[in-house]
């Protein structure tokens, strides 16, 4: 009787320590996947995509306010940026902040606003022209002008899309978003509404 009393003590005991071991082996399972969704999350959010808050009407009606957006940041690693792109950079005066805008001029262009337009020349010196804003979706009816820039290498001049509430390089100190502080160029808005950037 005493035997079968020991198998069972056996038995059992040798249970518990299998049962240590899957509980164990479970924990580890667990750690490692939340482990790898963390790095995972990390260097996405790093090297891939930059996510940017936009809390006022600045880009409307193309991003209206409250929105949150998602840029790409290897957009630019093989591409140079172009005139209508829609950019998450560091804001000029304080590069603690993201700023969300719309390329306006290149480098070495000349830009000029008057009367709600904006005149261009080509920094290869060809004929000036007068930039087509499909994107506008109302009057642009305050600080219309004249403003006068001369966009340096390696910078863009950028402006909001709502150029009535828009604080842009129309009344920055340093009016030019320099080419190392563009974060990625923005291509999805996910909040509160879904759709893609043009």
């Amino acid at each position: 009787m005493s035997d079968k009393n020991e198998i069972k003590e056996d038995v059992k005991e040798e249970k518990e320590v299998k049962d240590k071991g899957y509980y164990f082996r479970e924990a580890c399972s667990w750690i490692a996947v939340v482990g790898f969704a963390i790095v995972a999350a990390y260097l996405i959010n790093t090297f891939i995509i930059v996510n940017s808050y936009v809390p006022t009407g600045s880009m409307e009606n193309t991003i209206m306010a409250k929105s949150k957006i998602i840029g790409l940041r290897f957009s630019y690693w093989f591409d140079e940026p172009e005139r209508g792109d829609i950019i998450v950079f560091k804001a000029p005066d304080n590069k603690e902040i993201n700023y969300v805008k719309r390329i306006i001029g290149l480098p070495g262009e000349k830009v000029r606003i008057e009367d709600s337009n904006i005149y261009i020349t080509p920094a290869d010196g060809g004929e000036e022209f007068i930039l087509e804003e499909d994107y506008l979706k109302e009057e642009w009816v305050i600080s219309t002008g004249p403003y006068a820039f001369e966009v340096p290498e390696d910078s863009y001049l950028t402006l909001g899309d709502n150029r009535n509430t828009s604080k842009d390089a129309r009344y920055w100190v340093n009016q030019y978003v320099e080419k190392d502080t563009i974060l990625g160029k923005a291509v999805v808005c996910y909040s509160p509404k879904m759709y893609v950037l043009e």
